[in-house]
């Protein structure tokens, strides 16, 4: 008689998990990045930690501004500028603006594995908050002064305010009012003192927008002047080099047939010397 057979699931080992993830493990021993679980594990936004994620894989030197961040992922400017910003606030991103020697403004990007001033075991999920007391409400703190009113059109920088005006030339959406062509006005004059032309302005205003506005294009031109750092100015043309004289071509001397540099066939120096002293003592 045969044995018989069940066809009950084997038992589970009693280590493994019986819910959640289970990891299948693989050694790697080239291509990987050694990233700290306080960032992989931090709440918020999954944007910063794949932003912080990538920019950990990169090697030095490689590119990491606004431009080439969307150029990788699939998120706009504002994601990718807000994502840069909580890395920069929680102390994993720095960026530095430094003058080169040429005289040029650079803006380097420093990326940290563990913010300073924590140690690399120290996981938000570990941390204790402390309660804080409520403070009492003092009836005689000062009341918060409203914000200013809007600058006045006529106030603006006349040429900024052209160079705005101008970019519904470009791109027929970018049609702002007068208020918003005020606000922006100032900014805008800016990149023009810092020696940036108008249409390298009109051209980082416009390259690579949205095709279709969730607001005011004015929103993302504020954007734009507020977080793009200021493009290089073009070089001043060089000056033209000195004109060397025409160099006089070689005439062989009709008296002593010796070579020299004249315009025209003739006497070298010295036979006209000569024969100038032979004529006056004649």
């Amino acid at each position: 008689m045969a044995d018989s057979q069940s066809n009950a699931r084997l038992r589970a080992d009693a280590g493994a998990p019986t819910t959640g993830v289970i990891h299948v493990r693989t050694r790697l021993t080239a291509d990987f990045t050694v990233f700290s679980n306080a960032l992989a594990q931090r709440r918020g936004s999954a944007v910063t930690i794949g932003v912080a994620a990538y920019i950990a894989s990169l090697p030095d030197g490689s590119p990491v501004s606004i431009a080439a961040l969307c150029a990788h992922f699939s998120e706009g400017e504002i994601l990718i500028s807000r994502a840069l910003r909580e890395l920069e606030a929680a102390g994993y991103l720095e960026r530095r603006r430094e003058r080169t020697p040429a005289g040029q403004v650079r803006t380097r990007t420093f990326f940290y594995d563990v913010p300073a001033g924590r140690d690399s075991d120290d996981c938000p999920r570990s941390r204790k908050t402390v309660p804080v007391p409520d403070e009492p409400v003092d009836a005689t703190s000062p009341v918060p002064t409203p914000a200013p009113p809007a600058p006045a059109l006529a106030d603006a920088d006349p040429e900024a305010v052209a160079v705005l005006s101008s970019l519904r030339r470009v791109d027929p959406r970018l049609v702002l009012s007068a208020t918003e062509a005020a606000r922006l006005a100032p900014a805008v004059a800016a990149w023009l003192a810092a020696g940036v032309g108008p249409r390298e302005i009109t051209d980082v205003l416009t390259a690579r927008l949205p095709e279709q506005f969730r607001a005011r294009p004015a929103g993302v031109l504020a954007f734009r002047l507020r977080e793009t750092p200021l493009p290089v100015p073009p070089l001043p043309p060089q000056a033209a080099p000195p004109e060397h004289p025409a160099v006089l071509p070689f005439q062989t001397c009709d008296g002593c047939e010796r070579a020299f540099r004249a315009p025209s066939p003739g006497r070298c120096r010295d036979c006209r010397r000569h024969g100038s002293i032979g004529s006056a003592a004649a």
